[in-house]
């Protein structure tokens, strides 16, 4: 049987829900005469302008302006976004089909540390494929670093989407791919679930549930 304790999922979106590779984002940049750039930018550490964008600390203009300062002096802003779009592999429709599935049985939530340009590129996707305007379609509510200013693993973020929705902890999954962001979610009474390379999000449920054998933290 299905664990009957857990009421609440969220979710990440990188890794989770739409595919990444922070390797490919790298390639493109110094394949754009960005020598090195893989000591500036990747899932384990980052150059504070990612961070700022992340949180909605400086615009899409400035990043792009501050990048430039590691790459040729040609370089436009259209190359600038299409290599830091790179990184977007896609959303596949089976995990579409998932959240539609469970949102009958779960509430459900997304928390994703993003960016408005990478925002806007998958929610292009979002429109172009499945016909949602955006990804509250799919949620009760969506939790964006660069919107509410702050991102993982800041412990905040989960404090403040238990006190906003009313959710109890212990009744709470999150579920990242990442595991240096699970400890500050833990430290708030949720459950946590990494969710590793070998598994793709869908293998933990069935028939609309999370599968009971499933191992929450």
């Amino acid at each position: 049987m299905p664990d009957k304790n857990i009421k609440n999922i969220i979710f990440d979106f990188g890794g989770v829900i739409i595919d990444i590779d922070y390797q490919k984002s790298i390639d493109a940049f110094i394949r754009l005469g960005g020598s090195n750039f893989d000591q500036i930018y990747s899932q384990a550490k980052q150059n504070d302008i990612f961070d700022r964008l992340d949180t909605g600390r400086i615009s899409p203009d400035t990043f792009r302006n501050e990048l430039k300062n590691y790459l040729p002096t040609e370089t436009t802003t259209k190359m600038i976004d299409e290599a830091w779009n790179a990184i977007l592999i896609g959303i596949p429709e089976h995990r579409i089909r998932l959240l539609e599935n469970i949102r009958t049985n779960y509430r459900i939530f997304l928390m994703s540390n993003t960016n408005v340009i990478h925002y806007h590129e998958y929610i292009k996707e979002l429109k172009n494929k499945f016909g949602y305007d955006n990804l509250g379609c799919l949620f009760e509510k969506v939790y964006l670093s660069f919107e509410i200013g702050m991102r993982k693993p800041d412990k905040r973020i989960f404090n403040l989407i238990l006190k906003e929705n009313n959710l109890d902890a212990g009744e709470t999954l999150y579920i990242d791919d990442f595991e240096k962001n699970l400890p500050p979610v833990a430290q708030s009474g949720i459950h946590t679930l990494l969710l590793d390379n070998r598994l793709d999000v869908t293998d933990l449920f069935e028939n609309g549930f999370l599968k009971d054998r499933v191992e929450l933290f």
